[in-house]
């Protein structure tokens, strides 16, 4: 336990140090503006938003699995749900402070509050947003609470948390679903959304559990991973499906503007994420899709890994694309930016395509605020593990013994 505390000090040493360095990039931001960062006019949205999308996504299997195992009474999720909620609330805060950052002046967020525009998702989203932090606090309250009446309260919460988990997903999709000048605009982007949060987020949830099983933190039997993995592999297929949906869909119509994108995904800029979120999905797949190989934990591990790192590049490839062709009709292009227009003259200032790529701040700030995330989780579970574990004593104690009797067996 003592060399395990001094582990945990050292990880929130490195974390902060990288959270320090992070905070001056963005001051520096706030000083220069968000000229510091890859932005440009043609690419208004870099990688602040590329993670807020993934992050978002990350979210979800956790909150999900925690809900629905309270709500539809599924003992082995209830037994995982306090790691699952820390594991839901530390990426949606993640996702949050990406806005922020991504906002350029911050001072900025008060016209949201006090002029909100309710015809925007973005407005939306935030709401929702701030109603899913809610819900993850108000669930980690009562899962550690000793008072009578807080399993009830519980399920009352995660009735609720439920639907705004979906919810949420669904609205961050509309952010790029109901814009009708990009090629986002698609009326399946919602369920594409949720189905590859559903499929990160349950990746994420199973490295984060076989982590601390690992750290002699939480006790998680190889039965339970292998049902997860079930899910996972399950909600793997449905993404699968629904990219295929949404390119077919996309294609069919020979629209001059979305075989330009579609081009770019195929074979130009961002074909390498396109193509190896495919090829990522379909590995994991084969290797969920087998029960013997789902009896593997390293296998599982190595699945879960690779399902994140493919949403990583459909949030890139499904982000980017739209923007390397700037929609446009009947114009020179359009200005990359204040900076380049005073140094350029003529025709210079105007691009006819648009080019990122993330600056070293930009990446900084970028790992300061997942550093944060982390740093929140790890505080999670050193805080109210050990009062979840007193509070849920019995399924606890089920989860080492069944754990305890899985090695002897080996």
């Amino acid at each position: 336990m003592k060399s395990m505390k001094k582990s945990v000090k050292i990880a929130l040493g490195i974390l902060v140090v990288l959270m320090v360095i992070g905070l001056g990039c963005w001051i520096g931001q706030q000083i220069f503006g968000l000229g510091i960062t890859g932005m440009s006019n043609g690419t208004s949205w870099g990688l602040y938003i590329c993670l807020f999308l993934l992050f978002v996504g990350l979210s979800a299997g956790g909150l999900i699995v925690a809900s629905a195992g309270s709500v539809f009474h599924i003992e082995d999720y209830e037994k995982i749900a306090l790691p699952a909620i820390a594991t839901s609330l530390s990426c949606i805060l993640v996702a949050g402070a990406l806005v922020l950052v991504d906002l350029g002046g911050i001072v900025r967020i008060w016209r949201m509050i006090v002029g909100p525009n309710f015809m925007s998702p973005l407005v939306w989203d935030m709401c929702v947003i701030t109603l899913y932090i809610i819900m993850n606090i108000v669930e980690l309250v009562f899962l550690v609470s000793k008072k009578e009446g807080a399993a009830h309260k519980q399920w009352v919460a995660s009735c609720i948390a439920l639907p705004v988990a979906i919810l949420v997903h669904s609205v961050t999709a509309w952010i790029l679903g109901l814009q009708i000048g990009r090629d986002w605009y698609s009326s399946i982007m919602a369920p594409l959304f949720v189905v590859s949060a559903m499929d990160s987020g349950l990746g994420l949830l199973i490295l984060a559990l076989f982590g601390l099983r690992k750290g002699g933190w939480f006790q998680v039997p190889d039965r339970l991973f292998s049902k997860l993995a079930i899910l996972l592999a399950t909600v793997v297929a449905l993404d699968f499906y629904f990219v295929f949906c949404e390119v077919l869909a996309s294609a069919y119509p020979q629209e001059e503007h979305v075989l330009q994108t579609l081009g770019e995904m195929f074979a130009g800029a961002t074909a390498p994420f396109f193509w190896l979120e495919i090829i990522l999905l379909v590995v994991s797949f084969v290797m969920l899709a087998s029960k013997k190989r789902r009896q593997n934990m390293k296998l599982v591990g190595w699945a879960s890994a690779l399902v994140v790192v493919s949403v990583f590049c459909k949030r890139v490839w499904l982000l980017f694309s739209s923007f390397i062709h700037p929609n446009i009709a009947y114009g020179p292009g359009i200005s990359s930016g204040s900076l380049s227009a005073r140094l350029a003259s003529g025709d210079q200032i105007w691009a006819v395509t648009s080019n990122y790529a993330p600056t070293v701040p930009e990446i900084m700030i970028a790992l300061a605020v997942i550093s944060f995330g982390v740093a929140v989780f790890i505080v999670l579970i050193h805080k109210l593990l050990p009062k979840y574990k007193e509070v849920h004593a019995a399924q606890v104690a089920e989860l080492e013994q069944e754990t305890a009797a899985e090695r002897a067996a080996k």
